[in-house]
């Protein structure tokens, strides 16, 4: 049976990426409506030939892999399952009889070989982000970020996952339930620390060197009743070419951040349009908005979960080699559903981030009431990361956050 299954869902999986492959290499041209031909959202008036061809390819190549990765892992967790490994796992890690001993080893064994399954994959998005120019990371300073990804992951996946089956093993029924509420302040916790202990891990950070730069945002921030004493800087330009800034952590742990490569490349008007974006998250409270998105979301993954899982137990548990939810073994069942969840609520995510970042460009236009350094930054941004200006509607769906530069510049240009 298992090696029925497993032939199966690996055909599945051929013919799946045989149409993804089609549909993104020879039927998803977006192109530029003929409206906005020569415009300024136009990117044939600001990117050369040799940009227009590699950002063309490059965002194929990279739809490409999204939508293959994901169905990818399912089919890793679901051979994971039906070929024994789980069990196996499980077997192997009973060296003691403390529970949290047992299920670090699991974890470990479990990590490592997703970390083993998953490098091919990461590796060529590596060498194809630096074949594209985007990337400058060195090999050694990319595998490094790696390590650190995996022990960094492996840590918080042995912490959530001996509080999780406790509390499947205390409650059966409504563990889901109180899983959720402990939710709240881990996620918390978590966004709070990132800014201090997790992100200095990868890139170091520091006050904005810019002091004359730095009090123009900071009168900026004063101008949106924002309390602000500093602008960090991080060092990206050893890592890539892309520029960025962002908003991070909760409280005062809160911090905006710019990458040296946007010091770099943009001016002054369009880098404190750029901080007066950032800011209008923090007016429009969307960190705090996200956290409860993000609870709520789990609250219905967790109990999607909870009906999911024990329903593929008894149904198909003999041939999984699992016994009971409470069995460590059963957690590449939970992972897999979970991942499943988080593709498909991929559409209603970045739904509600477009519509916010929109409503934060509109407030960087109104408070810094400069429409021209605002297009020539989102020029500037869509070279430097070869951005697909117009995406097929599906993976504008899928893959953006954002909304795309050529309805960013263009609702920019028609407001004026």
């Amino acid at each position: 049976m298992a090696k029925k299954w497993g032939i199966g869902s690996l055909i599945l999986f051929g013919l799946y990426s045989l149409v993804m492959y089609v549909y993104i290499f020879h039927f998803s041209d977006g192109g530029v409506p003929e409206s906005f031909k020569g415009t300024v959202a136009d990117p044939e008036t600001f990117m050369t030939d040799r940009e227009l061809l590699l950002s063309e390819e490059y965002s194929k190549i990279r739809n490409f892999i999204f939508f293959i990765v994901n169905p990818f892992e399912w089919l890793m967790y679901f051979y994971i399952l039906i070929f024994g490994i789980s069990h196996l796992f499980e077997k192997w890690s009973k060296i003691s009889n403390w529970k949290v001993v047992h299920y670090t080893v699991y974890l470990f064994l479990l990590t490592l070989l997703t970390f083993i399954v998953f490098f091919p994959i990461n590796y060529y998005r590596y060498t194809l982000s630096k074949g594209f120019g985007i990337s400058t990371q060195g090999f050694a300073s990319w595998m490094s970020d790696n390590v650190i990804d995996f022990w960094l992951n492996f840590l918080i996946t042995v912490i959530t996952v001996s509080v999780l089956y406790w509390l499947i093993r205390k409650s059966k029924k409504k563990w889901w339930l109180f899983a959720w509420i402990l939710t709240v302040p881990f996620s918390i916790f978590l966004m709070y620390i990132q800014p201090v202990i997790i992100d200095p891990l990868y890139n170091e950070f520091y006050p904005l060197q810019n002091k004359e730069l730095e009090e123009k945002i900071l009168a900026l921030a004063d101008k949106a009743n924002i309390p602000a004493e500093h602008v960090f800087e991080v060092n990206m330009a050893d890592k890539t070419n892309a520029l960025n800034a962002y908003v991070t952590g909760v409280g005062n742990n809160s911090r905006i951040v710019l990458w040296d490569t946007t010091l770099n490349r943009l001016n002054e008007e369009e880098i404190l349009f750029i901080m007066a974006h950032e800011m209008g998250h923090y007016v429009e409270k969307h960190i705090y908005i996200g956290i409860a998105g993000y609870l709520l979301m789990m609250f219905v993954g967790l109990w999607l979960i909870s009906k999911i899982a024990p329903w593929m137990i008894k149904k198909y548990g003999h041939y999984f080699k699992v016994k009971s939810l409470d069995n460590i073994s059963s957690l590449p069942i939970i992972l897999l559903i979970s991942s499943v969840l988080l593709f498909f609520s991929n559409p209603i995510y970045n739904s509600i981030s477009r519509y916010q970042e929109a409503r934060v460009d509109q407030y960087a236009i109104e408070l810094v009431n400069d429409s021209e350094a605002a297009v020539s930054g989102f020029q500037k941004l869509a070279k430097a990361g070869l951005s697909e200006m117009n995406p097929p509607l599906l993976i504008k769906w899928f893959r953006y956050t954002h909304p795309p530069m050529l309805e960013r510049i263009n609702k920019i240009v028609t407001k004026e």
